[in-house]
């Protein structure tokens, strides 16, 4: 026997699929060029410097503070986590969001 017939299957959970090796390591070289996608709650892909804007009040723990819906946060920073984003607020220093509470503006 040849071909695919032999080659074990592996789930990939980045896009819940099942996949022979060969083809996992195919997708894997090209992630690796792409490097972390960071998505907002609805899928836009997020870069450095974009605006986002919150889909919900989120009370910001240490600060006594809550972000209310709607504010509009200015140039974020990517940190290398796919869940994570790094931005600026006025008196709240090291502001870290979670990308599923923000959308793209």
């Amino acid at each position: 026997m040849s071909g695919t017939g032999d080659e074990d299957y592996v789930y990939d959970e980045a896009s819940g699929e099942w996949l022979t090796a060969s083809e996992l390591a195919a997708r894997g070289a090209d992630a690796d060029d792409e490097g972390i996608v960071v998505r907002d709650a609805v899928g836009n892909i997020l870069a450095d410097g974009d605006q986002v804007t919150l889909i919900k009040d989120l009370t910001v723990k240490g600060a006594g503070q809550t972000l209310k819906q709607g504010t509009l946060i200015k140039s974020i920073r990517l940190t290398g986590d796919e869940q994570e984003i790094d931005c600026r607020y006025p008196g709240i220093k090291g502001l870290v969001l979670r990308a599923e509470f923000v959308r793209k503006r």
